[in-house]
């Protein structure tokens, strides 16, 4: 129960971040933020299936990007304000540092 509240803080602060514009979510935008150099954290769903979660922490690793499972589709959906999402990269360092922060504290 005690890690709940760090877990409620780092997808309010996702939201932070999806208004502020900060956030590029969905497969495609993922992997173009990765490739871009913008991503400075990715967040895979850990109900994504196994290829997705593969293909993602492969691509993190090759461009060196942080990469964490975390939640489940609904709840980073429901958390940007949007449908279910399997994946998702905060693209602001502040913001990336602060939800790494949130859920390294969590576990």
């Amino acid at each position: 129960m005690q890690n709940r509240p760090n877990r409620d803080r780092a997808l309010s602060m996702l939201g932070l971040a999806t208004r502020s514009g900060n956030v590029a979510s969905g497969g495609f935008a993922t992997e173009q933020a990765i490739k871009r150099g913008k991503a400075r954290l990715v967040i895979v769903a850990g109900d994504a299936s196994d290829n997705t979660k593969k293909k993602f922490r492969n691509m993190c690793d090759f461009y060196r990007t942080p990469c964490v499972c975390y939640s489940d589709r609904e709840a980073l959906g429901h958390a940007m304000g949007k449908e279910d999402r399997a994946c998702l990269a905060v693209t602001d360092e502040g913001l990336a540092n602060s939800i790494r922060k949130h859920l390294i504290d969590s576990e």
